[in-house]
């Protein structure tokens, strides 16, 4: 059930893709808003307990409803409960029409264009950044967002939690940002264990998403890069997506403030600066060409998920 259910879901969201900004969504945002309204008194431990409300408020009731359904042998609906839940966590084409804008201007030679989808996209400040940064950062974003909305929800789906585990994925990545990343919550306690919580929640399943593009892109590099890299990035997440991501494909990734290369100290002699460039995250720089390797890599990683998770649910099935 569990891989036909991810199937059914997958190829319906690529029937009729979800909203980003649909209602449910909207909903969630609003309540999210809310607890931080009510629980908000300045300490870590009031976000804790917002954290748990959430969790509590979405998780019981999809895994109830599944139980139930489950417990009067009512397999039929219990199939339709998983796929709706999987289509609503899934996010596999929630933003790849941006991605794909972005790489037909650039394919077009509309740098304008192509710098104001991306400011949409990653809500930031792109006036000035010529075609290989736009490319960049573009493919950085599609890595992650793609671990994020597609990977991260697999690996808890598949999990003893099911549905319910899946909706714990995406609500707690969601709260790790809304509570974090808004100017006016930035540095405040509040948010400071949403954060906590969804790095252990998302140690497997980045770890998993690296292997994943290591196994069908270019494996020394990509091992490589994450064993020697990853640990640059401010945040470890990033660092291990970014790093394997960028190694598999040959391409250096790796932001301006979170870049893969060690400052020197500012008594460096020459012997320094080499060590330094030896130590260079390796792969070209992002040309038009890697945009086109990101969607093969994530396809590519896609299907290996996708196979795996069949000779699993094949295996149970037979014994």
């Amino acid at each position: 059930m569990t891989f036909l259910s991810i199937l059914c879901a997958l190829l319906i969201e690529q029937l009729k893709p979800l909203r980003a900004d649909n209602m449910i969504y909207a909903e969630i945002k609003s309540f999210a808003m809310r607890v931080e309204r009510w629980f908000n008194a300045g300490d870590a431990s009031h976000g804790r307990l917002g954290w748990f409300l959430m969790m509590a408020a979405l998780m019981v009731p999809t895994a109830v409803i599944y139980w139930a359904l489950m417990r009067y042998d009512l397999i039929f609906a219990a199939f339709a409960w998983n796929v709706l839940i999987v289509y609503l966590t899934l996010g596999f084409r929630h933003y790849s029409h941006y991605f794909t804008s972005i790489q037909l201007a650039l394919n077009s030679g509309d740098e304008a264009t192509a710098r104001t989808l991306l400011a949409e996209w990653a809500r930031i400040d792109t006036v000035g950044m010529d075609s290989s940064e736009i490319v960049r950062i573009a493919v950085e974003k599609a890595l992650v967002t793609t671990h994020r909305n597609v990977f991260g929800v697999f690996f808890w789906f598949l999990m003893p939690l099911g549905p319910a585990g899946a909706v714990m994925y995406r609500v707690s990545e969601y709260l790790a940002r809304a509570w974090n990343e808004p100017e006016h919550m930035r540095n405040e306690a509040f948010g400071q264990f949403a954060t906590k919580a969804f790095y252990w929640i998302d140690w497997a399943p980045v770890r998993l998403t690296a292997i994943a593009f290591a196994v069908v892109g270019n494996f020394e590099d990509a091992i490589y890069a994450w064993r020697n890299f990853a640990h640059r990035w401010a945040d470890e997440a990033l660092g291990i997506i970014l790093s394997a991501g960028g190694g598999a494909m040959g391409v250096r990734l790796g932001t301006p403030n979170e870049n893969a290369s060690k400052p020197l100290p500012l008594d460096a002699t020459t012997v320094d600066v080499l060590d330094a460039e030896d130590e260079i995250l390796p792969g070209e720089e992002p040309g038009l060409r890697a945009l086109q390797s990101t969607v093969g890599l994530v396809w590519r990683a896609l299907l290996l998920w996708m196979l795996l998770l069949l000779l699993a649910s094949s295996a149970a099935w037979l014994g």
